[in-house]
């Protein structure tokens, strides 16, 4: 009886038996009015060189984008524009404020944005274009710059309300240094301070790649629209100002709050020292009556009551006296 054709495997199978099933790409591609719109978070190499090769970027850019140490900047090419910039986002791993990078590639018809961490504005704006096709017709048929003014715009807005988060921490430490907490609201100054600190690093080199943008970006915009990345430099300015406000918020309390702490601590010293100062001359008088010297009405109640009440008196007087020095 001749043998019947083994049937190949159509999907490849693991190391025990199991079928696998491909992945499926997380490029996410979106494309009307002639106007294409990739997004990923945190690409891979793979993913990186694949894109590379459809749009034919540098290979100093893939490695850019394999990077994550790289500072904004422009770099200007005939057929695109590759743009690096950092915004603020909240790192639960650490619990602090840390930069997400975001690499943009942006040509005549094609916009491409790979954050290394998802980056909840931009998800959502991809998110509405691809659900709403009114909604990414409108956007889309302006062109590849006025969809990056979009992008950018929704990025710099989302950056306000980190801003009043730290604003209302500092309304908070300047209410609790009032109600005298300042023992237990260093660690909060310092936390916000940090916070500062991490936002004005971000925001420093990113002021002077938002002028430059607005300069190299005029080419994938209409005349009418080019006046709109002036506004994203606006928005930059205007964060940069809170920020310096804040910077000088944070050290003034930090002052308040340590010269409360050494206020109280100098209030406790005074205390203790009148306290010592009272002790003193009784310690004195009861050592001097205390040797085993005969003197009159030694070993007698009346003698005992006369060192007691010349204690009392000492004790009076020196607190009267301190009373009239405002001491106490």
């Amino acid at each position: 009886m001749p043998s019947l054709p083994r049937i190949k495997r159509t999907r490849p199978r693991g190391p025990r038996g199991e079928v696998v099933v491909p992945a499926e790409p997380r490029v996410a591609e979106l494309s009307a009015e002639d106007l294409t719109w990739i997004h990923l978070d945190a690409p891979s190499a793979a993913e990186a060189a694949a894109l590379a090769e459809r749009f034919g970027w540098h290979p100093l850019d893939l490695e850019d984008v394999l990077s994550r140490r790289q500072r904004p900047k422009i770099d200007d090419y005939p057929e695109y524009l590759f743009v690096v910039l950092h915004f603020p986002f909240y790192d639960k791993a650490v619990q602090r404020l840390n930069a997400a990078e975001l690499d943009i590639f942006i040509g005549p018809d094609w916009l491409v944005t790979l954050p290394n961490v998802e980056l909840l504005p931009v998800t959502r704006l991809f998110r509405r274009c691809a659900e709403d096709e009114a909604f990414r017709s409108e956007h889309f048929a302006k062109g590849s710059g006025r969809l990056l003014y979009e992008v950018l715009d929704d990025l710099l807005d989302y950056c306000f309300p980190i801003l009043d988060k730290i604003g209302y921490k500092l309304e908070v430490i300047d209410e609790d240094i009032d109600e005298g907490r300042s023992e237990e609201i260093v660690r909060d100054i310092h936390k916000v301070k940090q916070e500062i600190i991490s936002y004005r690093k971000i925001m420093r080199p990113q002021r002077p790649t938002l002028r430059l943008l607005e300069r190299h970006v005029g080419r994938f915009l209409p005349e009418e629209l080019e006046l709109y990345f002036d506004d994203l430099v606006d928005a930059a300015e205007r964060i940069w100002d809170v920020l310096d406000n804040y910077k000088e918020v944070v050290e003034a309390l930090e002052v308040t709050n340590e010269s409360a702490i050494a206020h109280r601590q100098n209030d406790v010293l005074r205390v203790l020292t009148v306290f010592s100062v009272i002790l003193l001359p009784l310690t004195l008088i009861s050592g001097i009556f205390g040797m085993n010297v005969d003197f009159p009405g030694y070993g007698s109640a009346p003698a005992f009551w006369v060192i007691v009440g010349l204690m009392v008196v000492t004790i009076a007087g020196l607190f009267a006296f301190f009373r009239f020095k405002r001491w106490l």
